[in-house]
């Protein structure tokens, strides 16, 4: 029977650098001996001197653990998928993530990815993301870095969730209206992932907790709809040295930038705020209620790049969404030398008083 077998990035030095190859047999024993006689040297990485599975390999057959099935002793069909998986990474560093058979399982289809693959699935799990709101954008964004499988999800919101707020923040329902929005956002991805850590930060993110907070997290989303939020998560992620990815909606449009340390912020695409009121809220003016799904899922998509150093973030860049001309488009932003944070003399050193910078409060996201 001829199957295909998934190589992790460990054992890929064995196979010429192959993600996928084809090896015979009648079950999975046969498969993993046909493997050892193509690629000398593969035996050993899978196999004791007893000629018995090594403890830290788990072998899946069409993504159930063999274990769970008859053993070494499988059958396998023509067509079926064998996937060869170390339960630890080797090398140097830090005791590496272990990743139980559900684990695997659940997140078979980055384990197939050369992107991803095991290694790059442990720093997801080992992640820390802040969401800043569960609301329009924050609700895409948990979501989805839940199901991606990120180790610890911070929350930041402090408001309730409200009728109006199930027309576009989809963790919520109806059954949750009253709740806290962590709360209920914090029992939807749990359920989605069980897997996952779950902080909750129900206080307003201010000048005098916002550098306790942050600095515990590797990526910073930002999804709050308000500028004294926006500003304040943008410096105290600049002065924490965190990444900030910036996501926005406004009616039928949205924009999203990933800023690092040192290579730009809000405050330069953004020098100050407009005058109370020029700008309406999404509450006072209205968003479209799928606009944040759109957003928020490229918000996610930004982050989780970034934790596996993988494809292109936007840095230095601003991505446009215009969702009436289903247009997508990017302009260049740059790191400006006058900025009053992150430019060359800098005069915001520590965190300000945001509502007296901004003109406004802090409300909803």
């Amino acid at each position: 029977m001829s199957v295909k077998v998934y190589i992790p990035t460990p054992f890929r030095k064995i196979t010429g650098n192959r993600t996928f190859v084809d090896a015979d047999g009648i079950d999975v024993n046969g498969v993993l001996r046909d493997l050892d006689q193509r690629f000398p040297g593969f035996g050993e990485m899978v196999f004791d001197g007893e000629q018995e599975l090594l403890e830290h390999v788990n072998v899946y057959v069409n993504n159930h653990e063999i274990t769970s099935l008859e053993g070494p002793q499988t059958p396998v069909a023509d067509g079926d998928e064998l996937a060869v998986i170390p339960a630890i990474a080797g090398g140097a560093g830090p005791t590496p993530t272990v990743m139980t058979p559900e684990m695997v399982e659940r997140y078979s289809r980055h384990l197939i990815m050369d992107q991803v693959g095991p290694l790059g699935q442990r720093k997801l799990i080992d992640g820390k993301i802040l969401a800043v709101g569960a609301g329009g954008l924050g609700s895409p964004v948990l979501v989805y870095l839940a199901a991606a499988g990120i180790g610890t999800i911070g929350i930041a919101d402090f408001d309730v969730v409200d009728r109006s707020n199930l027309q576009r923040q989809i963790i919520h329902g109806t059954s949750d209206i009253g709740r806290m929005k962590v709360d209920s956002a914090k029992d939807r991805i749990l359920d989605m992932n069980p897997n996952i850590n779950v902080v909750t930060h129900t206080s307003p993110l201010t000048s005098d907790n916002a550098m306790e907070i942050i600095p515990e997290y590797d990526v910073i989303i930002n999804g709050a709809d308000n500028f004294a939020t926006r500003y304040l998560v943008n410096d105290a992620a600049f002065l924490a040295e965190k990444i900030l990815v910036d996501g926005s909606i406004f009616l039928f449009e949205g924009q999203v930038t990933t800023f690092f340390p040192g290579e730009g912020c809000y405050r330069c695409l953004y020098p100050s705020p407009p005058p109370p009121g020029m700008v309406p809220s999404c509450s006072e003016a209205g968003v479209l209620g799928v606009l944040p799904g759109t957003v928020g899922a490229i918000q996610a998509t930004e982050a989780i790049k970034v934790l596996l150093e993988q494809g292109e973030p936007l840095k230095n860049r601003l991505l446009l969404y215009d969702a009436l001309a289903m247009d997508f488009r990017t302009v260049k932003i740059r790191r400006d030398p006058g900025c009053p944070l992150c430019g060359d003399a800098p005069t915001v050193t520590e965190l300000i008083d945001y509502e007296e910078f901004c003109g406004s409060p802090f409300h909803e996201n």
